[in-house]
């Protein structure tokens, strides 16, 4: 659907669920109305209707004196977070053992690649790509349903981990034991591959907090 099929309200939506998807407005930063329309080049009741949304999500809370406020995760809800990902990404590398065609191994051995050679930025929407095609290769659309309720908070979590040649390989190196265990139709070791994955992120997480 176009921007021009859409009312103004769900477009300013799409719009700045984008930006925050992106980072370019991060947890903890504060909306006024005049300055995201002015940003995303809209009025500002469409913007009003679309922040109203966005708490209705949980994306953003409503703040005394503050108004509109990306939410911040906590210490405890990240690692709740973390205790939901490492059930549905295992449970994915598993089923992914049986069910991953070997063409859809090879692109996401392409695409881990492609995470070690970009920037930030880029690297983390591979990143995205790269966990997204797991699911796909499940072929189960109630584990991918399950995995998409967990999107907003995804994005609640601050800027992207992948912010050092370190850190990128690392998670290069995690993903391709995913494929590795996915490609020998191991699903035990596709499994704990992906749980070792993730709390690795998390303890990255956990680190990032306290600073």
């Amino acid at each position: 659907m176009s921007d021009t099929e859409k009312s103004q309200g769900e477009t300013a939506y799409d719009r700045l669920l984008t930006a925050i998807r992106s980072g370019e407005f991060a947890p903890g930063d504060r909306l006024r109305e005049t300055d995201v329309a002015t940003r995303l080049g809209l009025s500002r009741t469409p913007v009003r209707e679309a922040l109203r949304k966005l708490e209705a999500d949980g994306i953003v809370e409503h703040r005394p004196r503050l108004g509109a406020v990306i939410r911040k995760l906590s210490h405890s809800e990240l690692v709740e977070l973390y205790e939901m990902r490492i059930v549905l990404e295992r449970t994915a590398a598993q089923m992914a053992t049986k069910h991953a065609a070997q063409a859809e191994i090879d692109t996401l051995r392409a695409l881990n690649m492609r995470i070690g050679k970009s920037e930030p930025a880029k690297a983390a929407a591979l990143n995205q790509d790269f966990h997204r095609g797991i699911y796909l290769a499940t072929r189960n659309r109630f584990l991918r349903d399950s995995a998409r309720a967990l999107n907003n908070a995804l994005m609640l979590m601050g800027p992207t981990t992948l912010d050092d040649a370190e850190r990128v390989a690392v998670v290069v190196s995690q993903h391709t034991d995913i494929l590795d265990a996915i490609e020998a139709r191991a699903p035990v070791a596709a499994g704990d591959a992906a749980e070792a994955h993730l709390q690795t992120s998390l303890r990255h997480r956990l680190r990032g907090l306290g600073r």
